[in-house]
């Protein structure tokens, strides 16, 4: 099964890649690096540790406003709208900030969320989600609410800004390869095998001395300003950002991709936000399908694949463990 998965989506890539020319290639390859850093993220939380986080979106979120508001240069929105100060960061003065930011912020609701488990944990990060969205619909001084900010800086190195879709590309690409690394770290560790027994039996583990509370929160943490890097990424390629960007249909979908490729591997993760990002981008070919209603139609066949999924596969595509 998992020779068959990984065969069909990668084959599926390269001829949807082939089909549509090299430009949107390029485009979906941006796409997919921004969701799979996302997806290697979310499961260090929900398939290493086994907490299940309906909330990383808003972490996401906070890390494309940050990089909106320090680098954009709203000035000549500020006459018609919501005005926000204009600070014209560069983008690698910004995107640590956004980084750290994320972080900081899970830290905070991260001492709160510690104190719940299972259910509970899931419905408090059901919340933390609508909250985040919340604040980016109505803090207006700083993300413009329903406005939205235009105008986020490219990354630049010297005098050379990567503005073409290639350069973004590979950058984009070499920060999903310092995640995918960074993860490895983590999971082949003995803080990563503390994480995996957490998931098992976070009773027994505390029996033997070690602080259970810690390693949650850290994980957390780690997994936020994982997010707050893939929010700073998307802010910078969009260029443009507004709160429907991070509603809480999104937050499920990513849910959905950690699923999809299997829980607790990495690769996992990968396949799952390739998959998704082809079924996402590629339903709009579909001639049988009007454009009005592709958005529905990739609602559906998601929800049919995961039904399909808990049925006959519920540790996804390359998973070990059941959710």
């Amino acid at each position: 099964m998992e020779l068959w998965a990984n065969l069909i989506v990668l084959t599926w890539a390269v001829a949807f890649m082939l089909w549509q020319g090299v430009g949107f290639a390029i485009t979906l390859g941006t796409v997919f690096a921004i969701w799979a850093i996302l997806a290697v993220s979310l499961n260090l939380v929900v398939g290493f540790t086994g907490l299940l986080s309906i909330g990383h979106i808003g972490f996401f979120g906070i890390g494309a406003y940050a990089m909106a508001f320090l680098t954009s240069d709203a000035s000549y929105e500020q006459l018609r709208t919501e005005a926000i100060p204009t600070l014209g960061w560069p983008f690698f003065a910004a995107l640590p900030v956004s980084v750290v930011l994320a972080g900081v912020t899970a830290l905070l609701v991260g001492i709160v969320f510690n104190r719940f488990r299972d259910d509970i944990f899931v419905l408090v990060s059901f919340g933390f989600a609508i909250i985040a969205f919340s604040v980016f619909l109505n803090l207006r001084s700083v993300t413009r609410g329903a406005f939205g900010i235009h105008e986020i800086e490219r990354p630049a190195i010297g005098g050379w800004v990567l503005d073409g879709e290639v350069e973004f590309l590979v950058f984009a690409l070499i920060c999903l390869a310092l995640v995918v690394l960074v993860c490895w770290l983590i999971v082949t560790s003995s803080f990563g095998r503390v994480l995996t027994a957490i998931r098992e039996d976070e009773e027994a583990i505390a029996v033997f001395g070690y602080q259970v509370t810690h390693y949650k929160l850290a994980v957390w943490v780690i997994s936020a300003m994982m997010a707050g890097l893939a929010g700073g990424l998307f802010g910078s390629w969009t260029t443009f950002i507004d709160p429907n960007s991070f509603i809480l249909l999104e937050s499920m979908l990513l849910v959905c991709i950690v699923i999809l490729g299997g829980l607790a591997t990495i690769w996992g993760s990968l396949l799952g936000a390739m998959a998704f990002v082809l079924l996402d981008e590629g339903m709009r070919f579909l001639p049988f399908i009007p454009s009005e209603f592709v958005g529905q139609a990739r609602q559906i066949v998601l929800g049919i694949l995961l039904v399909l999924l808990m049925l006959f596969r519920p540790q996804g595509l390359v998973g070990r463990y059941r959710l």
